[in-house]
């Protein structure tokens, strides 16, 4: 009887282990197939009867979206205005990489509602640059290397400038903040990479050309 049990438990084995290997083979098959299919196309957002129509000033240009009240300024900019520079982060309004100027000012765009900043100024990542050339901390984050993933990076240099337009607006000297005011002017916006010390080096190149 023993030695019925342990072959009828070997054959078990056996068995377990081919099965497995044909259901690994059959699922790597799928997905090799899978791969060549057109990816499915994005969902277009589903109208309700309580949109209502928003005018918003983005980077100097009038654009119109209509949508429910509800939505916020970083989806109206990333889903109906195709300006996805302004990153989605924690959708909280701890990280900071959706900071845009609104009127000037530093805000999450996560945390503001699109209806609220109508014909305000908005000026977002993609703003920055003019006629083709680099604003100067876009140049300074590359040339001080003041990114890793990049995930923030939007989020970080939009601040700085309003980090800058706050400094001047309180008439403060041209020359760079000490390391420790420009660590709590900066400390909205969190780098989960640990680049802190490339991005103040970055700020501080750029600081008297913003």
């Amino acid at each position: 009887m023993a030695a019925g049990r342990s072959a009828s438990f070997t054959m078990s084995r056996r068995q377990f282990v081919v099965s497995s290997l044909v259901v690994a083979f059959a699922a790597a098959f799928a997905d090799a197939c899978g791969s060549t299919h057109a990816p499915a196309p994005a969902l277009e957002p589903v109208a309700t009867p309580d949109e209502i129509e928003m005018s918003l000033t983005i980077n100097g240009t009038k654009r119109t979206v209509r949508a429910d009240a509800r939505l916020t300024l970083l989806d109206a900019l990333r889903e109906r205005l195709s300006l996805p520079g302004t990153k989605k982060g924690c959708d909280q309004g701890q990280c900071g990489a959706c900071t845009v100027l609104v009127d000037g000012r530093r805000v999450n765009a996560c945390l503001t509602l699109a209806v609220m900043v109508q014909d305000v100024p908005i000026i977002t990542i993609e703003g920055l640059s003019k006629d083709g050339s680099q604003h100067p901390l876009q140049a300074a984050f590359i040339a001080e290397d003041g990114f890793q993933c990049g995930y923030c990076t939007s989020g970080q240099i939009i601040s700085a400038v309003g980090l800058r337009r706050e400094c001047r607006a309180r008439k403060m000297s041209d020359a760079p903040l000490a390391d420790d005011e420009l660590r709590e002017g900066m400390s909205g916006n969190l780098c989960r990479c640990g680049a802190y010390p490339n991005i103040r080096a970055a700020i501080n190149r750029a600081w008297k050309e913003t």
